[in-house]
């Protein structure tokens, strides 16, 4: 660019500028609906990134390849745990799948409601979760976890003896105050947490982080007794782990024909699935920044219009004087860039802070960590849109300006 032409650009933006700060409100404005339309944007961008990968990542730390259900897991107001879990002859099922050799292990789960409490006076509901015994699938930042494997299960007769051991989360230990060696209440309905007592054998985060809420962690067995499911031996889902060198794709389409009654999914298909699930949730808040953004171009384009005509007789005269319309155009089209440029900028300046305040809510709400994450394509995403709305200002306001 020429010198000439440097000096051109420089007095188009210093006459545009000082048009704007003329008339200060309606600039303030313009400037305000661009920066919310980007940091709308921005904010539901860092959401979305966030689920993904902290799904991923939960997906991933589990160390499971897929994922079985009986169908969707519904709610059984009622009844003792209620929760409707969907996979029945859990252990069973586990068993015949562990016979195949590309399988390594198959791990029943299930999850309900129970009562607990360090007496039979103050009892409060948590979730449950029933695993077949310890080992790698359960880590305890304290105590020595499962020692004993899943008696209670004795070749389907559920009468071999209870080992009354429970592994509580951080939270659950923090609010009863409880340590390794400890007695629990524990039981489905208040009547059974009062007459059953549990001891903690270990405190670990391993379930709370993948359901966000306070769990303790009791044999399979053990917890289908206390909820009444263990006539059908119902479970919510089981977890398979693969051979080294298994393709999960090809052993779930196996799969999948072989039992057709139940749902085998990988871990992109089950963080789909769950994804799936909030598909309201979502389109809500899409539809709020799309809302956004169109408020946001429409608001400085209706500033830029404003000015236009505001300043016809000016331009006008201008014209009249001497000045080329290419130089009234150019004037135009500065505001626009100036007006854009500020508002993205405010808005990305927004972005961090915003983000910040957006997963303490998010994180106290539903008990994850890490929803909201901004990496700098989402940064990016935004300054695009600042961009396009500068050019699409820019082009209007040529327009408008050559009609006059």
């Amino acid at each position: 660019m020429t010198a000439r032409a440097l000096s051109r650009v420089r007095g188009l933006v210093g006459v545009a500028v000082a048009v704007l700060r003329h008339d200060r409100g309606r600039t303030a404005l313009a400037v305000a609906g661009i920066a919310v339309a980007v940091l709308a944007t921005t904010s539901l961008a860092s959401v979305g990134v966030g689920v993904v990968e902290t799904g991923t990542e939960k997906f991933d730390a589990a160390d499971r390849d897929l994922w079985v259900t009986g169908g969707p897991v519904g709610l059984a107001p009622g009844t003792v745990g209620g929760f409707e879990n969907t996979v029945t002859d859990a252990h069973a099922l586990s068993r015949d799948l562990e016979r195949r050799e590309e399988v390594r292990s198959a791990v029943p789960m299930s999850f309900q409601t129970v009562y607990v409490g360090t007496d039979g006076s103050d009892l409060e509901t948590v979730v449950g979760v029933g695993v077949p015994g310890g080992g790698p699938s359960v880590g305890v930042s304290e105590g020595r976890g499962f020692e004993r494997d899943d008696v209670h299960y004795a070749d389907g007769g559920y009468d071999g003896p209870m080992t009354n051991a429970v592994v509580v989360d951080p939270r659950t230990a923090e609010r009863f105050d409880l340590e390794p060696g400890d007695t629990l209440h524990v039981g489905g309905t208040v009547a059974a947490a009062r007459s059953n007592e549990f001891t903690v054998v270990g405190v670990s985060s391993t379930f709370s982080g993948y359901v966000g809420t306070p769990t303790v962690a009791l044999h399979l067995a053990e917890l289908q007794t206390l909820t009444g499911t263990a006539a059908t031996d119902r479970a919510t889902l089981v977890t398979v782990r693969l051979e080294e060198g298994a393709d999960p794709a090809r052993v779930e389409q196996s799969l999948q024909e072989e039992y057709p009654e139940y749902e085998f999914r990988t871990n992109r298909d089950q963080l789909r699935a769950t994804l799936g699930r909030e598909a309201v949730v979502l389109a809500s808040g899409a539809s709020l920044v799309v809302l956004a953004v169109v408020a946001g171009i429409a608001l400085s384009l209706n500033l830029l219009l404003s000015f236009c005509h505001q300043q016809r007789e000016e331009l006008r005269a201008l014209k009249a004087l001497g000045c080329s319309s290419r130089t009234l155009v150019g004037i135009g089209v500065a505001q626009a860039l100036v007006l854009g440029a500020l508002g993205g900028a405010l808005g990305l300046a927004l972005t961090y802070p915003a983000t910040v305040g957006l997963e303490f809510a998010v994180s106290a709400a539903v008990g994850y960590e890490g929803l909201v994450r901004t990496p700098t394509s989402v940064l990016a995403v935004g300054a695009g849109l600042s961009l396009g709305t500068s050019s699409l200002g820019a082009a209007v306001a040529a327009w408008q300006v050559g009609r006059l």
